[in-house]
């Protein structure tokens, strides 16, 4: 699992782990993070791509014969711009967000069990039908080097359509391995209390349960999308759907929180294009320096 050690992924991880006969492997940057008792911690910098490959390799030998049962990619950052770079030199948070999960998840998908269960995290800004600054288009290699600078929520956005898209390539293909591996693309919906921009302030910790959560129920009443909920129930519904608790109906991929309710709307339209999925699949390939296969 990835994004373990805060927010929604803490939440997650607390609640598997207490599940019998579980065997939890954190990836994040330091063995000092924050973890339930009993889970280990792997080195792991998403901003790195070496980074991944060796903790891949490091799960692999670990595991040796055994396979996986649930593969969480969780992790995420948000910039309030697109001109922080990844030490490969790409976007931070197309690289972090998209390239290291597409990464991680292409070199562990070989020692997924055959019925097993991968949830990558993405989210509903991904959509125009609902948000107005998520994205129309796709190119993979603008997104990786900008040509100029952008508010940073709409390469958060763009990173967010490329891991809906990952996650159906991955159906696909269990699909046509004949595995019957459960890949869910997960949006938690808006979340306070979060350190996803980062560590939040003592005064927005006050704020957002005081002001910004009771103000949002009003607005997600006519906007379901500004529903601000909390890092306990949407770190709930992950873990329930990682544990199969939560099942999605046949043929769906796109599992949504909204107003703390889990549906299972469709994906934006350009999220639901073959064409596009296969080529962000191909482009990502040689971005990472993997075959297409």
């Amino acid at each position: 699992m990835t994004g373990a050690t805060s927010g929604i992924g803490k939440e997650a991880v607390q609640r598997l782990a207490q599940q019998r006969d579980t065997r939890i492997i954190v990836g994040a940057r330091g063995r000092g993070r924050i973890v339930p008792e009993g889970a280990e911690v792997f080195p792991l910098d998403l901003t790195s791509l070496d980074s991944v490959r060796a903790f891949a390799a490091n799960v692999k030998k670990q595991l040796k014969d055994t396979a996986i049962d649930v593969l969480v990619l969780n992790a995420a950052v948000q910039t309030k711009d697109n001109q922080q770079q990844s030490a490969d030199g790409f976007e931070l948070m197309f690289a972090v967000n998209h390239l290291s999960h597409y990464l991680l998840a292409r070199l562990l998908w070989p020692h997924m069990a055959v019925s097993g269960v991968m949830v990558i995290t993405t989210s509903d800004t991904h959509d125009p039908a609902l948000i107005p600054f998520a994205p129309k288009t796709l190119d993979p290699y603008t997104l990786a080097n900008p040509e100029k600078k952008e508010w940073g929520m709409r390469a958060y956005a763009a990173s967010k359509l490329c891991n809906l898209l990952t996650a159906r390539s991955f159906a696909a293909i269990s699909k046509s391995e004949g595995k019957d591996i459960s890949v869910i693309a997960y949006n938690p919906g808006l979340t306070g209390g979060t350190s996803l921009t980062g560590k939040p302030s003592r005064f927005m910790r006050i704020l957002v349960p005081l002001v910004l959560r009771p103000l949002s129920q009003v607005v997600s009443l006519f906007k379901p999308p500004f529903f601000v909920g909390t890092p306990q129930r949407a770190g709930g519904t992950l873990a329930a759907l990682a544990s199969k608790e939560i099942r999605l109906p046949g043929g769906r991929v796109y599992a949504s929180l909204v107003r703390g309710k889990i549906t299972f709307p469709n994906p934006s339209q350009l999220a639901q294009s073959d064409k596009v999925r296969d080529m962000l699949w191909r482009e990502s390939a040689k971005i990472v320096r993997l075959s297409e296969k």
